[in-house]
């Protein structure tokens, strides 16, 4: 299985933007999904997760960010309101359970002040 993120770009603070990350194979099968993200010298964090109809957020976007997934369209979503310059980062799509950990090679996500 494989995962690839689409969606990235450069939108101006307190804009919106919708990452999408499909999966190559069945996302039934798919125990966990989540959104991490990296910023420029900074530790890769948390920012979503969807496990059994339940979600979790990082304390940054609560309130702003919001994870779906459609497991017959085989994709997950990250929708982002009200950026800031602060979600500058590369976002990256992760499926996991028990004896599997796959990961996307990530989309840029820039915002400008």
């Amino acid at each position: 299985v494989q995962l690839v993120e689409f969606g990235g770009g450069l939108v101006q603070a307190g804009g919106s933007l919708r990452l999408s990350c499909v999966s190559s194979g069945g996302m039934y099968s798919i125990n966990t999904m989540a959104w991490h993200r990296q910023a420029p010298g900074k530790q890769r964090e948390l920012v979503a997760s969807s496990v059994g109809g339940r979600t979790t957020y990082g304390d940054s976007v609560k309130g702003r960010f919001t994870i779906s997934r459609d497991n017959d369209k085989r994709t997950v979503y990250l929708q982002m309101n009200n950026v800031n310059p602060e979600d500058t980062a590369v976002y990256y799509c992760n499926g996991y359970g028990p004896g599997y950990d796959i990961w996307g090679q990530g989309t840029q996500v820039t915002v400008s002040s």
